[in-house]
């Protein structure tokens, strides 16, 4: 492996660096504006959040509801990512690039079934609770 000299590794830039968090928000914009299944991801958070401010849920309740919102926004952000290189690179159809997809996917799914647990967890318990009152 070759070592970089000190003349060929950039410089650490502000300027850099604010572009990359304006890279990353383009990503973003274009995650939720190409991808239907985001919003559905999104309408669910939300509604995830106002239960838990209603039913007044403890702090670490909140750290794993975050946790699992993030987690599966990010197993979609990358579902889609993967979705549009493949488009790009395999636009014929492809068994490989099927099952990359097929795959990214899944990962979602399976994302989605472990926050759906994460949710039942925290949220059961206080449903019971009201039921019984």
């Amino acid at each position: 492996m070759e070592k970089l000299s000190p003349e060929s590794k950039k410089r650490f830039s502000m300027v850099a660096r604010a572009k990359s968090f304006t890279h990353a928000g383009r990503g973003i914009k274009v995650f939720v504006a190409s991808t239907h299944n985001a919003w559905i991801h999104i309408t669910v958070s939300f509604v995830v959040i106002a239960a838990g401010i209603y039913l007044k849920i403890e702090r670490l309740d909140w750290m794993l509801l975050i946790f699992a919102i993030g987690f599966v926004l990010v197993a979609e952000a990358f579902n889609t990512a993967m979705e549009i290189d493949m488009d790009l690179t395999s636009p014929e159809h492809h068994p490989y690039a099927k099952d990359t997809k097929d795959v990214s996917a899944g990962a979602v799914l399976i994302a989605s079934v472990t926050s759906a647990l994460v949710g039942a967890l925290v949220f059961m318990p206080k449903i019971v609770e009201i039921i019984n009152k």
